[in-house]
């Protein structure tokens, strides 16, 4: 749940505008970039349409920390259209060798002395979906309906921000429930 100086949140670290460009959600009650999946996909799209526009993954991976624009401004600026040839700020100079070192470890784990076992990875949470179409004024309340706390259903569902969630009309959210409310029914 990390939140970078810029305002770059979760995992995939997106910015609220790059979020909201992708269709997601970001407003007081919602920050769909606190859903892992929408904002993985979100960050595929991102990536894909960078490539695309770059032509090379190299330069569409240092876009992701600095910009489409700001990749694209730097290339006309300095004649140039590769991040190799790139002078560029200390944290995008170092992006992409991190990125680099990540992959190389995670393709060889066992070489550099990563050598876990599956049993020692963390277990998902065992849920199960609960479609809701209707605005839920307190979700407080809504979470104890359903057996839980509110502390549970933040938990489940992260990107849940507020105590109020607004559903406008015609759209759907899927709301994550433990499995061991069901069990107990």
């Amino acid at each position: 749940h990390v939140i970078s100086s810029a305002g770059a949140s979760v995992f995939w670290q997106l910015m609220p505008v790059t979020a909201r460009g992708s269709g997601m959600v970001v407003n007081g009650e919602i920050d769909e970039r606190y859903h892992i999946q929408k904002s993985t996909l979100a960050a595929c799209r991102y990536l894909k349409t960078a490539k695309a526009k770059f032509g090379n993954w190299t330069n569409a991976a240092a876009s992701y920390n600095r910009g489409m624009t700001g990749i694209e401004r730097a290339m006309k600026q300095q004649g140039v259209t590769d991040y190799y040839d790139l002078y560029l700020n200390d944290e995008t100079s170092r992006y992409m060798f991190r990125i680099l070192a990540l992959k190389e470890i995670l393709g060889n784990p066992q070489k550099y002395g990563f050598d876990l076992a599956i049993e020692q990875g963390y277990k998902p949470l065992p849920s199960k979906p609960l479609s809701v179409t209707n605005t839920i004024n307190d979700l407080p309340a809504f979470a104890l309906e359903q057996g839980i706390n509110y502390k549970t259903l933040r938990l489940y569902n992260p990107w849940i921000r507020g105590y109020k969630l607004t559903v406008p009309e015609g759209k759907e959210y899927v709301v994550e429930l433990p499995m061991l409310f069901f069990w107990q029914k």
